[in-house]
């Protein structure tokens, strides 16, 4: 199996598509940090911050990483790879297994740039507040934006963004099964990304109702998970990685077990 893992990891880092997504989230994460440097100072107005969060982690990473499951997962199926494997021995779970552990190092890669943008924003100083509400690495950058970042400092801010990406890769880990199952990339792109915009409505609907805010903080849709910031408590960080961790695990578990009884064509 773990030649398989390196075999995925590999062509996916060595394709052009990765490279290509690469350069749009440096693109994406630049804009994103300019036009909520520019907001914040009065050069452009508080109506664009609608816009700037169009660049954000949250939103590009929604589109990206349905893409990014459509070419390196569906397209194992039209070039007969998955096949190969599977009359070669290869368990469908190790399949599944080889398949995520190369979109999760897709994901990071992507999110890199993000992490990358935010953490040299806020050591420049300044104000990045777009005005609008924000969500993960750009609600970091406007969370902690016009503060003196101290050596301190920085341990904290780095685990926050590790669980930051941790958190992403499990909301994510839903287009494992969308991939292996629909084997159409704009069936994928379209439906994770409507599952995306769902579940931002469903975390207005969660603080309003206390039971299904604690049920929903059960997923890494839910909760505080992407309002993290600097005085987030150790504790609210440890509790967004377990229950991304586990909600992964339960998601490869249930996606393993649907693809055993799936017929490959």
């Amino acid at each position: 199996m773990l030649n398989m893992i390196y075999a995925d990891i590999y062509k996916m880092l060595k394709s052009g598509s990765i490279k290509i997504l690469f350069a749009i989230t440096v693109l994406t994460s630049l804009l994103m940090a300019v036009m909520g440097n520019a907001i914040a100072n009065g050069r452009l107005s508080a109506e664009f911050g609608g816009i700037a969060f169009l660049f954000s982690d949250v939103n590009v990473i929604s589109i990206l990483g349905g893409v990014i499951a459509g070419i390196f997962i569906c397209s194992d199926f039209e070039n007969k790879t998955i096949h190969e494997a599977i009359a070669c021995g290869c368990s469908r779970g190790k399949i599944v297994i080889s398949k995520a552990v190369a979109f999760f190092c897709g994901i990071v890669v992507l999110l890199l740039p993000y992490g990358a943008a935010t953490g040299i924003a806020l050591s420049l100083g300044g104000n990045y507040n777009p005005g609008k509400d924000s969500l993960g690495f750009f609600y970091l950058l406007a969370k902690e934006s016009g503060a003196v970042l101290k050596g301190a400092d920085l341990p904290k801010l780095i685990l926050v963004m590790i669980a930051l990406i941790m958190v992403l890769a499990s909301q994510l880990s839903v287009c494992i099964p969308l991939a292996l199952l629909l084997k159409k990339p704009v069936l994928v792109v379209g439906l994770y990304y409507g599952i995306s915009i769902m579940s931002a409505q469903l975390l207005g609907l969660a603080r309003n109702h206390e039971i299904f805010d604690k049920i929903y903080a059960l997923t890494p849709f839910g909760g505080e998970y992407l309002f993290m910031n600097l005085k987030t408590g150790m504790g609210d960080v440890g509790k967004s990685l377990a229950v991304s961790l586990v909600f992964i695990l339960l998601v490869l578990g249930i996606t393993a077990g649907v693809f055993r009884k799936a017929e490959i064509k």
